[in-house]
């Protein structure tokens, strides 16, 4: 065993849960003793695990196909995973700690909006450089972020329109109260004004809140056509149940549910019956290259409960990464950002294709209108092609000439040059 290898077995065991790559082969001994470093801080427990463990598996999984294959230039990956609890402290404490003391070269990391802004700063100090491998709320123009995830120009103005066609143009928002879930709300609020609709009603749950019968009896009292749900974590899934259990019987249209937390796996039909979903990827996706990752995945772990799509844009990621060190010939960030630059940052990826784009750094993707049946059955009545991460380049940001470091909002869009 390699003397790196050894390094990560012992900061497994005294600081946190180091995620291994397959055995090195001969060939790249020598490259082991100069690995490239991979953080993953990403929740293994606590409020948000149900749907981030597979992230962690995902980059295990992509590491050990790329150490099998010969590593990133002859030099193997090293995952240095710490388990962050759900917790936003610990995202914090763990990345000064990869930055500084494990002198990681890259970070994945980060569930939640909360989780992603209380360690953005600390990236920035260091200048380091992480993905973040979540579906979320958009605006971030920050050159030393790249995000894997779908953003709400991606999802909401697919999904919104959709459902206002078909169901209705009175609407109401469910969503958690913090800024992934009042950010992604203001684009509800702004989609269904542009489409002729208006807003039933619009609420937002603290996070940790699991009873919501004064939310079902607003949403009774308000009867709106369909119901917009943007809850997170285990906590709020409660919601499906008791609405049900209270005969709500409303459509429902989210960006999170389902692509993330397999709610319709994890409940008795029909809870999530009429329930849309804009995802770039589920399992249920039948294209060969869905499938072949699902065997794949399924094959390394077979007790994994369900592959959702932040598990493939971690996977996805991993790739993306080794394709820019080797094209850049480096893992410095700035030379990494000149290759970004070039707009053909690309690969095909379980979902279909993806690009990055070098104004905002976010990532093209293939859309998937994802309905739940009375049976919890997923079809699929609509798919939308290599929709761009736009809103970001249109308001403003261009990473290419200029980083803010910011987020930005449709009511805060970029200063105009």
């Amino acid at each position: 065993m390699s003397k790196s290898v050894l390094r990560g077995l012992r900061a497994a065991a005294l600081t946190g849960t180091l995620v291994l790559g397959s055995p090195l082969g001969p060939q790249m001994a020598l490259a082991a003793e100069n690995p490239i470093k991979l953080g993953v801080l990403e929740d293994q427990s606590g409020d948000f695990a149900a749907a981030t463990i597979g992230k962690v598996h995902a980059i295990q999984l992509a590491a050990d196909e790329i150490n099998k294959a010969g590593g990133i230039m002859g030099r193997p990956l090293e995952l240095v995973a710490y388990d962050t609890q759900s917790d936003n402290t610990r995202y914090q404490e763990f990345m000064r700690r990869v930055l500084q003391r494990d002198k990681v070269d890259v970070v994945f990391a980060g569930f939640s909006s909360a989780s992603r802004e209380a360690y953005r700063p600390i990236v920035d100090q260091f200048n380091g450089f992480a993905f973040y491998n979540n579906q979320y709320e958009g605006g971030v123009c920050d050159g030393h972020m790249i995000v894997t995830g779908a953003v709400p120009e991606q999802q909401f103005s697919t999904l919104i329109p959709y459902m206002m066609e078909k169901y209705g143009k009175n609407v109401y928002t469910l969503a958690a109260d913090y800024n992934f879930g009042q950010i992604s709300a203001e684009w509800v609020r702004k989609i269904v004004k542009e489409n002729g609709g208006k807003m039933a009603g619009e609420e937002f749950i603290p996070l940790g809140v699991s009873q919501f019968s004064q939310s079902i009896q607003n949403i009774q009292k308000a009867k709106p056509d369909f119901v917009v749900t943007l809850l997170v974590g285990t906590a709020q899934a409660s919601y499906y149940e008791q609405a049900a259990s209270a005969n709500v019987n409303l459509p429902m249209a989210s960006s999170v549910n389902v692509g993330q937390g397999y709610e319709h796996k994890r409940f008795k039909p029909p809870s999530l019956k009429d329930m849309y979903v804009t995802t770039n990827y589920i399992e249920e996706i039948s294209s060969p290259k869905s499938k072949e990752f699902y065997a794949k995945f399924k094959a390394k772990f077979p007790s994994e409960p369900y592959v959702n799509q932040e598990a493939e844009n971690s996977y996805l990621a991993v790739y993306l990464y080794k394709q820019m060190v080797e094209r850049a010939k480096s893992t410095k960030r700035e030379d990494i950002r000149k290759v970004i630059a070039l707009g053909d940052v690309c690969m095909d990826a379980p979902e279909g294709k993806v690009c990055i784009d070098p104004k905002s750094q976010h990532m093209s993707h293939t859309i998937y209108l994802a309905k739940v049946g009375a049976d919890h059955a997923i079809s699929f009545p609509k798919v939308w092609e290599d929709i761009k991460p736009y809103w970001l380049g249109e308001a403003g940001c261009d990473l290419t000439k200029k980083d803010p470091m910011a987020q930005y909002t449709p009511s805060n869009p970029p200063p105009k040059p």
